[in-house]
């Protein structure tokens, strides 16, 4: 939306009005927080295939809704609606990917997944690219991105359910036809095992508040000790710390200005490391010109982006992982709606430099979290992490 809003500000009568300009990007991350906060009683009723299918309903409805409008509460409506539709669906891809993936592919999995995020982002920024001399193109660039939510529905179809979300509903033989069909007749044993343990354990709905009161989710923020050996660990140290450094590179550039031409290649470079975060696009083009929009992915995509995505539900509990992962999807949002909205605003109030400070130092905060708290989960089954993390039955722990 970052490149045609000035098109769409002209043609439903809102040019010129900043705030109006920044919500129409914005409400999509208000939707997705409801979408988010939402999503953990769909898949638990549901479960991941289903839930992914209906989930197309807004991602259609919603940009179909956006194309055809011709005032700015259709935009906002359609925008809103598409954000519930990404919302559920950042939240349920990670789940089924930790979920069905075998243990020894679910790291790779998930890189997949961040690099088919970051291609289908390049891929939009790229269909967006004749609005530049054609007013009127992102109507057809809103018709299009009803595309992919007809693909999600026809392929879910040949997709199976987690193993796991069968086991814990009670359909044990088809948890067990589906890992031996993905994960080989030879690891279907154990892992039935594995699955019949935890949901002896967690044989009740889990609540909300058992995400601060489980002993299990508070211990694995201390507990890198348990599993500490390389792996996602490193990848995302490494990757805040390079998110960091890209930052403080425009700072610098910005702060110290030195030969027109030096200064450029930092302020660049800085910019193609960060730059992908979908909060900074609409504000940092406006400062700079939408070409520097190209690379964020190597430093976000080296381990911010995929091991964030996967970690989460591997250190949750089959009980709680559907609301874990809606509430930290939900505060993701609600932080993306923030920064959209008020990035500007604090650009005139502070500077550039002092803002983008401020995100670097968010990095390192980060890296430091996690090289202090982060529980390494490489080459560890769910179940294995569970029982780990939370070796008791419920009746028995403190």
């Amino acid at each position: 939306m970052n490149g045609p809003i000035e098109d769409i500000a002209r043609e439903l009568g809102f040019q010129g009005n900043p705030f109006l300009q920044g919500l129409v990007v914005s409400i999509f991350i208000v939707g997705a927080f409801f979408g988010s906060l939402g999503s953990s009683a769909l898949v638990d009723y549901l479960g991941c295939k289903r839930t992914l299918q209906i989930d197309s309903i807004p991602l259609i409805v919603g940009a179909f809704i956006s194309a055809q409008a011709h005032s700015l509460d259709e935009m906002l409506l359609g925008r809103f609606l598409v954000g519930i539709g990404i919302g559920v669906n950042t939240v349920l891809v990670p789940i089924y990917i930790s979920e069905v993936a075998p243990t020894k592919y679910r790291g790779t999995l998930g890189t997949l997944c961040q690099i088919g995020t970051c291609l289908g982002i390049i891929a939009s920024l790229s269909l967006g690219i004749p609005s530049e001399s054609d007013p009127h193109w992102w109507r057809t660039m809103l018709y299009a991105a009803c595309v992919p939510g007809f693909f999600i529905v026809v392929g879910m179809q040949f997709a199976v359910e987690s193993p796991r979300w069968l086991a814990k509903v009670g359909r044990l033989d088809d948890a067990r036809k589906v890992v031996e069909n993905i994960w080989g007749v030879s690891e279907a044993e154990k892992a039935m095992e594995e699955m019949k343990s935890v949901v002896a354990n967690d044989d009740s709905q889990a609540s909300w508040s058992e995400l601060l009161a489980e002993p299990h989710n508070r211990g694995a923020l201390v507990a890198s000790n348990l599993m500490d050996k390389q792996g996602r660990k490193n990848l995302l140290i490494g990757s805040y710390l390079g998110m960091a450094f890209a930052m403080f590179l425009i700072v610098f550039s910005i702060s110290f200005p030195l030969d027109e031409g030096v200064g450029h290649t930092l302020s660049v470079t800085g910019t193609l490391l960060y730059a992908l975060l979908p909060s900074f696009s609409l504000a940092y083009s406006s400062l700079h010109g939408p070409q520097q929009f190209k690379m964020y992915i190597f430093t976000f995509a080296l381990g911010a982006g995929p091991v964030t995505g996967i970690i989460i539900p591997e250190l949750s509990s089959a009980r709680t992982r559907s609301k874990v992962m809606g509430f930290s999807f939900t505060v993701h949002w609600i932080c993306n709606f923030v920064v959209g909205l008020y990035f500007l605003e604090l650009v005139k109030l502070f500077g550039v430099g002092a803002v983008y400070a401020g995100f670097g130092g968010v990095s390192l905060l980060s890296a430091l979290f996690a090289y202090n708290f982060i529980v390494e989960t490489k080459g560890r089954s769910l179940e294995e992490i569970e029982l780990s993390l939370s070796p008791a039955a419920p009746g028995e722990r403190k």
